[in-house]
């Protein structure tokens, strides 16, 4: 960054306390993948090649907040921001301007954590044309006009558009126009700049550059891929039927158990809600209560998935190990893969079982029981 001579500046807000996300702090500093909010704007507008100042308005109090949340970064001043964004842009402005030989400023909301260059390269580019420029996104959904809870009238979505930042604008233009909306409250700079008679240019905004506000747009910081394992054991014993994956296998023994012992479908259960983090079987289906006597273990797997599928994850692939000296499991692969698929709602191409023995070692080798484990991958649904 050349601080010797700035001609463009980056001003982010990050004045508030973020009281609507519901993160016990002001959300600028809450860590959003692996770093604080701020840090991930101001990284991006530090090392623009054509951003020469950054300049970040904090609120009163969280100078030490700022400090450790910027610790990596080059900036030039941290700024005690205002009662309202308008007036933590001012004061922002106002300290800016002692420096004569900034030409164009960009104000952005640190809430906006993810911005891209792209984005910043565009409105440059505008700004060789226009006073003021702000990135936009085209509006989706259908829009109405609601008057006391009722729809009132139909918008015409394509004259509509979402606006975020960060804005660029001349520095002195937009310097003035703050100046004469000081007594209004204004939550975008570009509407002080357009009710002072500037004309707005747009550019293409960028979809990552969304808000953070409720606590909901936090939830999105998750992984988009999650991972669980199972592992589950039954002991062989006479007059038991045998049960894996959905399939009976015809053998001298079955497996003892509360419900009827599928032990590939326990492990799977357990498997998918370790990925969602909601315990295990028992949590769902205790030992203890009669219901579960002798039922089906396909039960078990679907409300799994169903509990995945509310979460918003689809499986991405499941991969099962059964160990065992008998019976052979070779000749019943495919008939498991195929009914573990139907219960789970998923091609027999995302499930993969395997087999093996343990040498005639411990009491799989002993022939006393059988073991299996599973681990399975699920995925965020976009």
């Amino acid at each position: 960054m050349n601080i010797d001579k700035p001609k463009t500046a980056a001003l982010i807000v990050a004045a508030g306390s973020g009281q609507r996300a519901g993160q016990g702090m002001a959300k600028q500093y809450i860590s959003i993948k692996g770093k604080p909010m701020i840090a991930h704007s101001a990284k991006s507008l530090a090392d623009h090649p054509d951003i020469d100042a950054l300049y970040i308005v904090i609120g009163e109090g969280q100078e030490e907040y700022a400090k450790e949340a910027l610790n990596s970064i080059q900036y030039d001043a941290l700024i005690i921001g205002g009662k309202t964004r308008q007036e933590s842009v001012f004061n922002g402005l106002k300290y800016i301007s002692y420096n004569d030989s900034i030409k164009n400023i960009f104000i952005h909301d640190a809430a906006r954590p993810h911005l891209p260059h792209d984005v910043i390269d565009r409105l440059l580019h505008a700004l060789e044309d226009h006073k003021g420029v702000i990135p936009i996104l085209p509006v989706t959904d259908s829009m109405v006009h609601i008057n006391e809870n009722m729809m009132d009238k139909a918008l015409k979505r394509d004259a509509l558009a979402r606006v975020q930042t960060p804005q660029a604008f001349h520095f002195q233009d937009i310097l003035i126009a703050h100046r004469s909306a000081a007594e209004a409250n204004y939550s975008d700079d570009a509407q002080i700049m357009y009710v002072m008679g500037y004309d707005i240019a747009t550019v293409d905004g960028d979809p990552s550059l969304n808000k953070y506000t409720f606590a909901e747009d936090f939830m999105t910081d998750k992984p988009n891929f999650r991972i669980g394992s199972g592992y589950d054991v039954h002991r062989f014993g006479s007059g038991e039927d045998l049960w894996l994956g959905g399939v009976k296998i015809e053998h001298h023994v079955g497996l003892i158990g509360h419900s009827d012992a599928d032990i590939v479908l326990h492990a799977l259960t357990d498997a998918l809600l370790g990925a969602l983090a909601k315990g295990d079987i028992g949590d769902h289906f205790p030992p203890s209560d009669p219901q579960w006597k002798g039922v089906s273990s396909d039960i078990f797997l679907k409300h799994a998935c169903d509990l995945a599928q509310k979460e918003g994850y689809e499986i991405a692939n499941a991969d099962i190990t059964i160990i065992c000296e008998a019976p052979k499991i070779g000749p019943h692969r495919e008939k498991i893969r195929q009914s573990i698929a139907h219960i789970m709602n998923v091609v027999v191409e995302q499930i993969s079982l395997k087999a093996t023995t343990t040498e005639k070692l411990g009491f799989t080798g002993r022939g006393e029981g059988m073991a299996v484990q599973a681990q399975i991958l699920i995925e965020k649904i976009p």
